[in-house]
């Protein structure tokens, strides 16, 4: 199998691995990070791939539609890690627009992709998604909603970046008389 081929099976298998996982729902939001540099085998922010950028961003699409879950996809940190997501679900989960276009240099190949390929996409700042996938180490953690619980996948790397995953669960609260429904 050849290399791209090897990246879209990997990344369509953590992305459902952690949807079902994640017990996410339609109308859920999984936040995605991924750096085409790392899947690439360079250094995160130094070797963009449109290309990978593209194929991933596409897949991870396929899934989340397929399973009536809205993308969240994280720009790098020359976007400050803003999101791309469609204006309906920006909408839906009262998130205020702000105004970036990514591109490979400034937001990522990923979120280039992304926002290509979507609808109606916007840009916002922050969102509180129910779980996430960390393609390369693009940190996704402060876009997780509380109390992030890592996952381990049985997809450890996509290409040569590796791949973490969390989901989120309520907090927990009223001490030694309280009970848990999980």
């Amino acid at each position: 199998m050849d290399r791209q081929n090897e990246i879209i099976k990997c990344t369509r298998a953590a992305v459902e691995e952690l949807l079902s996982a994640a017990d996410m729902k339609p109308g859920d939001l999984l936040v995605v990070g991924c750096s085409s540099s790392e899947i690439c085998g360079g250094q995160i922010g130094h070797a963009s791939s449109p290309e990978t950028g593209k194929a991933v961003a596409a897949e991870i699409m396929d899934v989340c539609g397929a399973h009536g879950v809205y993308l969240a996809a994280q720009c790098c940190e020359h976007l400050n890690r803003a999101l791309i997501l469609e204006r309906e679900a920006a909408e839906k989960f009262g998130y205020e627009p702000v105004c970036v276009r990514p591109m490979p240099k400034a937001g990522g190949s990923f979120a280039t992709a992304v926002y290509d390929a979507m609808n109606d996409p916007v840009a916002v700042e922050h969102v509180r998604a129910k779980a996430g996938l960390d393609i390369g180490g693009t940190m996704i953690g402060m876009h997780l909603k509380e109390v992030a619980v890592p996952l381990r996948l049985e997809t450890k790397t996509i290409g040569e970046a590796s791949v973490a995953a969390a989901r989120t669960r309520p907090k927990l609260i009223g001490g030694v008389r309280a009970v848990y429904p999980e």
